[in-house]
């Protein structure tokens, strides 16, 4: 019977996701000579070549990716195994790692963490790490945490075999005007309304592309005066008068006085969040509780 070595099945998964030995041997902390030496000793194993060359590069073969779409199924319920005994040794209390956007760590993990503190039985130790939404799911897939919380426009298709993926909410859209603005206080205003305005938004990333694509979508191109990434120096300059700016609901908490925010009840323009784990390790009792607490959580947004 062929050996079905899981480490060196792990590195070949790596390589496929990294594109190079040198940027699998960085994540995986190897050297590039010993990815290099795993790799080869695999496809003595299983008597297939799984690399040719491309280049100063190497390519997965044909029979790498077949052999990958098995071992997904493999690594899947290693998973589940190592949940269900991580639950058998701790119960349902154990350690939970929560990668997740800036946005979504006061709005939705905060409060699923408070509602497991309140809960009789004792909850999982929830540990979080802040990272943008592209990020999440490298931590993820290189185990550095167990769930990760992104934007849906950033998270891996429902095919990608490596991930289980959860909706979470359609997170509302809203437009922060300064208080003085003309149309603060406009009955049933709408982005077409605001096509003259200045507009504050990031100079790239996923943030850039939701306004761009909201504003475009309402029929014009937003006139970008000032750029910045964060809620906190976005809605002050907001306040100040230098702009106007589209936030999400979420966000919007961290508002001053100054600061007017209206809904869009015709464009109803959203950003959906999921949540996302190694497939196989939504079984686990303590994965599952976090998950049910973020789901409640995100009912209140609706």
């Amino acid at each position: 019977m062929t050996e079905w070595d899981v480490k060196k099945l792990r590195i070949l998964r790596t390589l496929r996701d990294r594109g190079t030995v040198t940027a699998t041997a960085e994540a995986l902390l190897m050297t590039p000579s010993a990815v290099s030496q795993q790799l080869t000793n695999l496809a003595r194993q299983l008597g297939v070549e799984l690399l040719e060359p491309q280049g100063r590069r190497v390519r997965l073969t044909d029979a790498a990716h077949l052999v990958l779409r098995h071992a997904e199924a493999v690594f899947a319920q290693l998973e589940r195994a190592e949940a269900e005994l991580t639950g058998y040794l701790r119960g349902e209390a154990g350690e939970v790692r929560v990668g997740a956007f800036s946005t979504a760590v006061p709005a939705l993990v905060v409060p699923a963490v408070r509602l497991l503190r309140a809960e009789e039985r004792p909850g999982p130790d929830v540990r979080v790490r802040e990272a943008e939404a592209a990020q999440a799911y490298e931590l993820l897939t290189a185990g550095e945490v167990d769930l990760a919380l992104s934007l849906a426009a950033h998270a891996p298709t429902a095919r990608d075999p490596r991930f289980s993926l959860f909706p979470l909410l359609a997170d509302p859209l809203d437009v922060a005007l300064p208080a003085g603005h003309p149309l603060a206080d406009a009955p049933a205003l709408r982005l077409a309304d605001l096509a003259a305005d200045r507009w504050i938004f990031g100079g790239s990333g996923p943030w850039s592309e939701i306004t761009t694509a909201a504003c475009e979508a309402a029929g014009f191109v937003p006139e970008q005066a000032h750029s910045a990434a964060g809620w906190t120096a976005i809605l002050a300059l907001v306040e100040a008068g230098m702009g106007i700016a589209l936030v999400p609901r979420m966000a919007a908490r961290e508002r001053s006085e100054g600061v007017v925010m209206r809904v869009l009840e015709a464009d109803q323009p959203r950003r959906h969040v999921v949540a996302a784990v190694r497939h196989g390790a939504e079984s686990g009792p303590a994965v599952a509780r976090v998950l049910a607490a973020l789901t409640q959580v995100a009912r209140t947004f609706s």
